[in-house]
């Protein structure tokens, strides 16, 4: 799936490699490189994409589809300078893709309660949200996402 002269792709371990170079471009002072696990590149390829262009990548998602049919992201973050022109909205689209292919039936995504722009974000693509107390353990609340994946027809 190639837009503007980026590519979205399944990822390679030398990708995380270079999103950790450059952490700081994605996720500014947040550091959240624990989180990166190789093993999801290894053992989820088809649902762990990047978005590549002449000049890097400029956004990646790493997720998984589980054992009960939920396509849940792990992270979703775009470059500082390609923030804005739908890089995000796109890999989405291509994990929901990727997800369904799996026998996904709906997808479920995370974050900190305190981060406005990620659950402003999940709610433009249709999310519902919904605040969990305890969810990463006690005290620690977390918005939780879902959406029902829509049924793909014959021509899909």
């Amino acid at each position: 799936m190639e837009s503007n002269g980026t590519r979205i792709e399944p990822a390679r371990t030398a990708d995380v490699h270079q999103v950790l170079a450059d952490h700081p471009r994605y996720w500014g002072e947040r550091d959240l490189r624990s989180l990166h696990l190789l093993a999801l590149v290894r053992e989820f390829g088809p649902t762990c994409l990047v978005a590549r262009a002449e000049d890097g990548i400029r956004g990646y998602l790493l997720g998984f589809v589980t054992p009960t049919g939920t396509g849940y992201v792990h992270l979703v973050a775009t470059r500082d300078d390609a923030r804005g022109a739908g890089l995000g909205r796109r890999l989405y689209g291509a994990f929901a893709e990727a997800a369904r292919g799996q026998g996904a039936r709906r997808l479920k995504a995370i974050t900190s309660v305190g981060n406005t722009g990620s659950i402003a974000f999940h709610r433009r693509l249709g999310f519902t949200v919904g605040i969990v107390d305890d969810h990463d353990g006690p005290g620690r609340p977390m918005a939780v996402f879902h959406r029902v994946l829509p049924v793909a027809g014959p021509d899909a």
